[in-house]
């Protein structure tokens, strides 16, 4: 193999190395089940849309706030990709107001903080250019706790949870978006996600849920 071939070669497989480094897929038997029936739901005029994965799939939205305008677009496992993916569903009502939260799981999957920023961006850049007039409300990544074994993935990430809401922040900040930084509020003495409102450690339980109602009412948001 001549010299420029075998360097060619290297940086091929140096590159396919990268990409493969981790697993961005998304795609599920779950996901095209909830993506499928999302896309037979008529639109309503002035949604409010809660957007992500599973911690906002388990929310039971609409009664939470006793409003039949708020609908979930949350799907267990999602992750930036997949919402990339199915956006334009997502803003094809002109939503008022489209609340997300995802990444959780594109770190647990070692995604590196770059590219989730990156993806935010885009979704964001995807949202203003399809529906100008809707409310981008970002929410920061929740805690996680450790004590916890069932997502072990998901633990012990907290340095790459805390680098991408400082980024997300920082997007938000730039964009004139609203920020909506729930992570300390969830934290309890020992900087972990708090028992009270968490049993495995990763998702909510009921009280996790009330709080969140109750951060985004004192933010004015709802």
């Amino acid at each position: 193999m001549k010299k420029f071939d075998c360097f060619l070669f290297s940086i091929i497989v140096c590159l396919t190395a990268n990409a493969q480094a981790f697993d961005s897929s998304y795609n599920s038997t779950y996901y095209e089940q909830k993506v499928t029936l999302f896309r037979q739901l008529p639109d309503t005029k002035n949604e409010i849309i809660f957007l992500g994965n599973s911690i906002t799939d388990i929310g039971e939205w609409a009664e939470i706030w006793q409003n039949a305008k708020v609908k979930n677009r949350g799907i267990s496992g999602d992750n930036t990709f997949g919402i990339l993916a199915r956006l334009d569903e997502v803003v094809s009502s002109k939503p008022s107001k489209l609340f997300i939260m995802i990444g959780i799981n594109d770190i647990a999957r070692n995604i590196p903080d770059s590219i989730i920023i990156r993806n935010y961006e885009r979704i964001i850049a995807a949202v203003q250019q399809a529906s100008p007039r809707t409310r981008i409300i970002i929410q920061s990544i929740l805690p996680t706790n450790n004590k916890f074994t069932q997502f072990k993935n998901h633990q012990n990430k907290t340095e790459h949870v805390l680098a991408v809401n400082a980024a997300l922040q920082n997007i938000c900040r730039k964009a004139n978006l609203t920020f909506v930084n729930l992570y300390p509020q969830f934290l309890n003495a020992n900087g972990q996600l708090d028992e009270r409102y968490s049993n495995d450690g990763l998702h909510l339980n009921g009280y996790g849920y009330m709080l969140w109602k109750q951060l985004l009412q004192a933010a004015g948001l709802m």
